[in-house]
């Protein structure tokens, strides 16, 4: 397989979803969790991931159908690497969809995350490619097309899979853990300090919020600073700044974590990002703290990978 190559794009023909084209040999995914849906067709090799508590292979022709905040990994299985194309639709604009074909309201879930599926890898990829050649009218129709494609044969209607009937409350302390984090993302407390905060002893708390978040509060915290960047990326604040507004100690270790998660580095990102941004990418907005805390009260985290 050739060298590493992604382009991480926003959809010109419909708001609230973005696009990945990569191919990686490399690269490795940290534990992470998307707001929005990743739907990905693998085109060539294997991508293994770590996904609900399970080990999981996606091989060339499968479709993987995961669910928002959910965390999960990825990397290739061989040294060939894997190539696939990712659609990442909001959670309304999949729910949207779900409306128009007289579905009861609620989020969709995807109970079986990778699935064999000859007519379903068709529209990801027609869809995805349309996106990609910048035809706005055929690849907005492509897309509502695939995804009510998707939605039909390998959804559920309604909450997500595996919740409770009625709304999941976080316990007190793990929600006092998220605001400190988030309102602390440049000189964040120690594992004593958040122990102490909550009336807990450290390990008791990891094991908590980890089991709440699937996450250890390290990783969550790294989680919110490049979910903060995005953000203002997307303003049009320049790297360097994010850094420093993010709580990362240099521009580098942005560039690290940014990475990690997104598959592409903030710089390759933020070009993307512009109306007038094309091709493949190789290998003053609100200030970061007001972002930070819009985040914190808006952000909603399920459960995933056991403690």
């Amino acid at each position: 397989m050739a060298a590493e190559m992604a382009r991480y794009w926003r959809h010109a023909g419909v708001p609230g979803v973005d696009l990945l084209h990569a191919r990686f040999v490399t690269h490795r995914y940290s534990r992470h969790a998307h707001e929005t849906y990743p739907f990905a067709l693998i085109e060539a090799g294997t991508e293994v991931f770590e996904y609900g508590g399970s080990l999981l292979r996606a091989h060339a022709g499968a479709v993987a159908l995961l669910n928002p905040e959910v965390v999960h990994t990825g990397q290739a299985e061989t040294p060939a690497g894997w190539a696939y194309r990712v659609l990442y639709p909001a959670a309304d604009v999949v729910a949207g969809v779900a409306a128009d074909l007289g579905w009861r309201p609620g989020t969709p879930s995807f109970p079986e995350t990778v699935v064999y599926d000859p007519r379903s890898a068709r529209l990801l990829r027609a869809a995805h490619i349309a996106a990609e050649h910048g035809d706005r009218l055929a690849s907005s129709s492509l897309l509502r097309g695939a995804l009510a494609g998707l939605l039909r044969d390998h959804a559920w209607p309604g909450r997500l899979a595996g919740s409770p009937d009625r709304p999941r409350r976080s316990p007190a302390a793990v929600r006092t853990v998220r605001d400190l984090l988030t309102d602390r993302l440049a000189d964040p407390p120690s594992l004593d300090d958040l122990a102490l905060a909550t009336g807990m002893s450290p390990f008791t708390l990891l094991r908590a919020f980890r089991g709440e978040t699937g996450l250890p509060p390290h990783a969550y915290l790294n989680q919110i600073r490049v979910r903060l960047a995005r953000r203002l990326l997307d303003g049009g604040m320049a790297p360097a700044e994010v850094a420093a507004e993010g709580g990362f100690a240099d521009q580098a270790h942005l560039t690290r974590h940014f990475k990690r998660v997104m598959g592409v580095p903030p710089g390759a990102y933020q070009r993307e990002r512009e109306p007038a941004a094309s091709g493949p990418v190789l290998l003053r907005p609100t200030s970061g703290a007001e972002l930070a805390r819009t985040y914190k009260t808006a952000a909603t985290w399920s459960p995933s990978l056991p403690a």
